[in-house]
């Protein structure tokens, strides 16, 4: 069975089959550089990601764009209440995006314009339209008109005599019917401009998208992709100009992840629940806001809560204390496994992936695999509980299996890419546990005074550790650790 994922243009889940066999294309509307990203945001961006992942690791070769809007009505204002050049002002949260994007996993598309490089692009769009019939000049500015686009609001099942204007800023009364969106803008005082033949100005919003996509993947690819409040009027407006423009069918599948709220409300500035990627790493280790995002349907809404996290914290820390006993029983994982490309192609896997793939297969049902890797833990943690598992070859054999196909799934979603020392030790520092070095010469000493039967100094080092929140565990490999969390 194929992939199916759920169209929105048709309002039903459909088989995935790519324009071109076996290669894929993907285009997803990105940020607009005036702000440090939200959680909503790290949804949109870990949703897509998992996207391409699974894409590759079942054998597509994929071609991922995923833009920046580096000129805006928003990055224009804040740039004045900043006194910075809005080319500088979109450079430093380009640049905060790529780190705070970068320590949740996320990797770089393939290709990553900004809007201003495309300005040419976006010229010869207009023209296109105007030629076509589809956009009219008024003094300076240039509209597209909705009414000659016989499709206007297919995409998002709304019939145009029943719509209101709905744009970044306020109605132009140079437009000839209200829901005509500008192409143009005519240059305003103090604000970024470019020559055109219809004065100098700037682009429209919705225009840098359907130009950037064209120069990346040609007027028709497979995946479009985004927000759901990307699809009114955005994503409408996209998918108009540019089968306007270039005929064909722009994007055959449109894929919308769901709003992301915190305690129960729409994130607000002025509610103080405005939660950025950037204090949330403050407090969570990146896999578990990966974990905690995946854990409902991207088509859902999510609630963002501290109860939330903190269950699945407690879960991906299960996880790794299960790897690490594997690790101690059964050796550390082959680094090579994890440089597989398409792991998850051909027709036979191991019962766990295969189910795994199933899951996937199902629109990007992330629950349901993550729920399965749960299942082959607590697996795992049965198989441990079994005989001497340190002398039982066979057993051995089945645990690092058993590992090497739970990596697999995790590096599909974007965890369980630390060793599990590394991620009880950054978990320990957010929670300002004791610094690791200072744990382990605590227990180098304990096993001094073990070795010279010292039990009264050996139980006083294992109370002061307790004390601490550190569990220890005597065992025939040795004496191992953990935080009590």
């Amino acid at each position: 069975m194929p992939l199916r994922l759920y169209n929105t243009a048709v309002r039903k889940k459909e088989p995935f089959y790519p324009l071109r066999e076996g290669r894929v294309g993907i285009y997803v509307c990105g940020v607009t550089v005036y702000d440090l990203c939200h959680i909503g945001h790290a949804r949109s961006a870990i949703v897509f990601d998992v996207l391409v992942r699974y894409l590759r690791a079942r054998g597509f070769d994929v071609t991922y764009v995923r833009n920046f809007t580096d000129v805006d009505d928003k990055i224009i204002k804040r740039a004045n209440e900043t006194g910075k050049e809005t080319a500088v002002l979109a450079q430093e949260y380009i640049d905060a995006f790529y780190e705070d994007m970068g320590k949740l996993g996320v990797l770089n598309a393939d290709h990553e314009p900004r809007a201003t490089e495309h300005i040419g692009g976006m010229i010869d769009m207009i023209k296109a339209l105007l030629e076509r019939g589809h956009a009219y000049e008024a003094g300076g500015d240039v509209f597209f008109s909705v009414e000659s686009f016989h499709g206007y609001g297919e995409l998002s099942g709304r019939k145009l005599e029943d719509m209101q204007a709905g744009s970044r800023i306020a109605v132009n009364k140079k437009k000839r019917h209200p829901m005509d969106f500008t192409l143009w803008k005519s240059a305003k005082p103090g604000e970024p401009q470019w020559d055109s033949p219809w004065g100098p100005g700037r682009p429209g919003w919705h225009l840098e998208c359907s130009v950037m996509s064209n120069h990346f993947l040609g007027p028709s690819f497979d995946i479009h992709g985004g927000g759901k409040d990307l699809l009114f009027p955005h994503h409408e407006n996209e998918r108009a100009q540019s089968i306007g423009a270039n005929g064909g069918d722009f994007a055959k599948y449109w894929v919308h992840n769901g709003f992301v709220t915190v305690e129960s409300e729409k994130m607000s500035k002025s509610l103080g629940n405005f939660l950025t990627i950037r204090d949330a790493l403050k407090s969570y280790h990146p896999e578990v806001i990966r974990l905690f995002l995946l854990s409902k349907h991207y088509r859902r809404p999510l609630d963002f809560t501290k109860s939330g996290i903190r269950a699945l914290q407690t879960g991906l820390v299960r996880i790794y204390r299960t790897l690490q006993k594997v690790e101690e029983v059964a050796g550390h994982p082959d680094p090579g496994v994890m440089d597989k490309g398409a792991f998850l192609s051909g027709d036979r896997h191991p019962s766990f992936l295969e189910q795994f793939i199933s899951a996937m297969d199902d629109d990007l049902n992330t629950p349901a695999a993550i729920g399965l890797i749960f299942e082959k833990v607590r697996e795992m943690n049965r198989a441990l509980g079994e005989g001497e598992a340190a002398t039982d070859d066979s057993l051995r054999v089945h645990l690092r299996d058993a590992r090497m196909q739970v990596s697999l799934a995790g590096r599909v979603l974007g965890i369980l890419g630390e060793s599990p020392e590394a991620f009880f030790g950054q978990i320990a520092e957010m929670e300002g546990r004791p610094d690791p070095q200072e744990i382990e010469k605590l227990i180098a000493v304990r096993a001094e005074a073990r070795a010279n039967r010292d039990w009264a100094k050996a139980d006083e080092i294992r109370d002061r550790l307790k004390e601490m929140g550190v569990i220890v565990e005597d065992g025939p490999q040795g004496t191992t650790w953990r935080f009590d969390v």
